[in-house]
C-alpha cells in the first residue's frame, strides 16, 4: 500500500512539473516585445497573431499599447513606451526628426482608406472633375473655400485633406481647420458641427453609414501614403533578431490575409473591430475595409525597399510626406536636415530587418 502511496505521490509530483512549472519556465523565456497599435487595419495582424499564438512560437510575449493616434504614439516614445510601432507616413516624419525612429517594413497601402467627406447636401458634390488631373474628386474653390473642416492634424487624416485642397489649387489656409481625434470627429461632424470632415479607416466606414460621402482620397488626389511599421532606434539596436522575429510573425498574417477569401476574414476581423478597437462594424464594411487595404509580402517588399537604381518605392513616397510637412511649416529646417541625404532622398527607410526576417 505504501508502495502504491508513493508512487502515485510521484506521478501526482511528475505531473505537477510537467504541465506547471516548465510552462511557467517556458513562458519566462519569452522576449517580452511592446507594440504600438492603433484601433486600425494594420493591427490585426498583431492581434490575429496573439490570438493564434503565433508570437510565442516564435518565442516572444507581444504587449500591444493602445494609441488612439500615430503622434500619440510618437509622444510616448521617449518614455520607452513601445518597441515598433504602427502609423501612416506623417507621424513616421515626426518620429524620425525627432527621435530617430526607422521605417521598417509597409503595413499596407493607406490611399484609399483616408478620405475627405461631406454630408449628402454639401454643395460641393455638385463639381467634379474640377482639375482634369484628378478626375475623380469633387469640388471647386468656390465652394470649399471658408468651410470649416474636422481633421486630425498631423496626420493621415490631414495629409489627406492637403492632398484634396492642392487638388483642387487651394491649401489649408483656405479653410478653417479643427483638430480632433477620430471619435470626436465622427461625433461632431453627426452633431452638426463643421462643413467636411476628413477621416481614415475604419471611422470612414462609419461615415458611410451614416451616408456621409466621400469627396476625395489619397490615391484619387493625386498623392501616396503608406503605412509603415517603424522602430525605436536604440532598441533596433541592440534587439536586431528579436525584432526580425517580430516581422516573421507579422508577415504571417500579412500572408494569411493575403491567401484567405476576404468572406473567411470577415468573422475575425469583425471580432477585432469590437474586441480591440471598440467598433461595431457590419460584414459588408468588414469586407471594404479589408479591401480597401492593399498589403504586400516580404518578396514584393523587397523590391519596394529597393534604392540600388534610384530612390525605392517606399522613399518616394516619404517623400511626398516630407514635401507635405515642409509646406506646413511643420518642421524645421535643421529637423528636414536630419532626415533626408544630400540628395533630399529620407535616410530613414531602412530594408535591413526585411532582409533578416526573410533569411530566418
Amino acid at each position: 500500500m505504501r508502495r502504491c502511496v508513493v508512487a502515485a505521490i510521484l506521478v501526482l509530483s511528475a505531473m505537477f512539473i510537467i504541465t506547471g512549472i516548465l510552462p511557467a519556465q517556458a513562458a519566462d523565456k519569452l522576449i517580452k516585445f511592446p507594440a504600438g497599435c492603433q484601433p486600425e487595419f494594420e493591427t490585426f495582424f498583431t492581434w490575429y497573431a496573439k490570438d493564434k499564438g503565433w508570437d510565442k512560437e516564435a518565442g516572444l510575449d507581444i504587449e500591444m499599447k493602445y494609441f488612439d493616434s500615430g503622434m500619440g504614439m510618437m509622444e510616448a516614445l521617449p518614455a520607452k513606451q513601445w518597441a515598433v510601432g504602427g502609423t501612416s507616413g506623417t507621424p513616421a516624419t515626426v518620429g524620425a526628426a525627432r527621435y530617430g525612429t526607422k521605417i521598417i517594413t509597409l503595413a499596407d497601402d493607406e490611399g484609399l482608406a483616408n478620405v475627405v467627406m461631406v454630408r449628402p447636401d454639401s454643395p460641393i458634390l455638385k463639381v467634379k472633375g474640377h482639375n482634369p488631373k484628378c478626375p475623380e474628386i469633387y469640388g471647386s474653390p468656390e465652394t470649399v473655400k471658408g468651410k470649416t473642416v474636422i481633421a486630425t492634424t498631423v496626420s493621415s487624416s490631414h495629409f489627406v485633406l492637403n492632398a484634396w485642397l492642392k487638388a483642387l489649387g487651394l491649401n489649408d489656409s483656405d479653410v478653417v481647420i479643427k483638430n480632433m481625434d477620430q471619435f470626436q470627429a465622427v461625433a461632431a461632424f453627426e452633431a452638426g458641427i463643421g462643413d467636411i470632415v476628413s477621416l481614415w479607416a475604419p471611422h470612414m466606414y462609419t461615415g458611410l453609414e451614416k451616408g456621409w460621402k466621400v469627396v476625395g482620397n489619397i490615391r484619387h488626389s493625386g498623392s501616396a501614403l503608406p503605412l509603415v511599421l517603424v522602430g525605436e532606434p536604440e532598441f533596433l539596436e541592440k534587439n536586431p533578431e528579436t525584432v526580425a522575429k517580430f516581422l516573421q510573425v507579422f508577415f504571417r498574417g500579412i500572408d494569411m490575409v493575403k491567401s484567405t477569401p476576404v468572406e473567411k476574414l470577415v468573422p475575425d476581423y469583425k471580432r477585432f473591430m469590437q474586441d480591440y478597437c471598440g467598433l461595431e462594424m457590419s460584414d459588408a464594411m468588414c469586407k471594404l475595409d479589408i479591401e480597401s487595404h492593399p498589403v504586400f509580402s516580404i518578396d514584393e517588399q523587397l523590391k519596394m525597399f529597393d534604392n540600388s537604381n534610384g530612390p525605392s518605392v517606399i522613399e518616394k513616397w516619404q517623400m511626398g510626406v516630407l514635401d507635405f510637412f515642409t509646406s506646413q511649416g511643420k518642421l524645421k529646417k535643421e529637423d528636414v536636415a536630419k532626415v533626408v541625404d544630400a540628395k533630399g532622398v529620407p535616410n530613414f527607410v531602412t530594408d535591413k530587418y526585411l532582409k533578416m526576417a526573410k533569411k530566418k
